[in-house]
């Protein structure tokens, strides 16, 4: 699968048929797009703060929500905590996906339970590749890998301390962490 099938697909499955905002998803995700960053999947949803849906794609490096050919707004895969799917009356099925980097919530989100599990097991990959990594500096791996869980661990608190998280979402995200 390439850029341009995935962007269709997603474009399909949100029920745009218009081909200059595909064309301008496809240039914004293709300028944006690093060097060994493939695609996974996509899927169609809305952000609370837009009326119409867009897209979410997920690449090996992160998850992307594109509208209208506006800059992507990314969610780094090694930073993902955690992926749930709840029902509501009004907004469908809303996907949180909660990051170190804070909580991203999209409704109406076409086959969410799919999409967020192929979140987590791309966001578990990324982590793994991020941690192997690290092996060949030797000696100052171990320091940084528990400075870096610190500051993980340090930020999921302060998200659930401000309200982004709840106690059950806290609980997961930290022992994803730990292992």
């Amino acid at each position: 699968m390439d850029w341009s099938d995935l962007i269709d697909t997603a474009f399909d499955v949100a029920g745009n048929s218009s081909s200059d905002q595909r064309a301008a998803t496809l240039r914004t995700v293709e300028a944006n797009v690093a060097p060994d960053e493939k695609p996974i999947a996509s899927t169609a949803g809305r952000h609370p703060d837009h009326f119409r849906k867009g897209v979410l794609v997920l690449t090996t490096h992160r998850l992307l929500f594109l509208k209208d050919g506006k800059p992507p707004v990314p969610v780094p895969l090694p930073a993902v905590t955690d992926a749930t799917v709840t029902r509501t009356r009004i907004n469908g099925e809303v996907l949180l996906v909660v990051a170190l980097t804070g909580s991203h919530r999209f409704e109406d989100v076409v086959k969410a339970e799919v999409f967020a599990e192929q979140i987590r097991a791309a966001a578990r990959l990324a982590r793994e590749g991020s941690r192997k990594e690290p092996v060949a500096a030797a000696p100052a791996a171990p320091a940084s890998t528990g400075a870096d869980l610190l500051d993980q661990l340090e930020r999921l608190a302060a998200l659930h301390t401000a309200g982004a998280l709840t106690a059950e979402e806290f609980t997961r995200a930290k022992q994803r962490l730990i292992g």
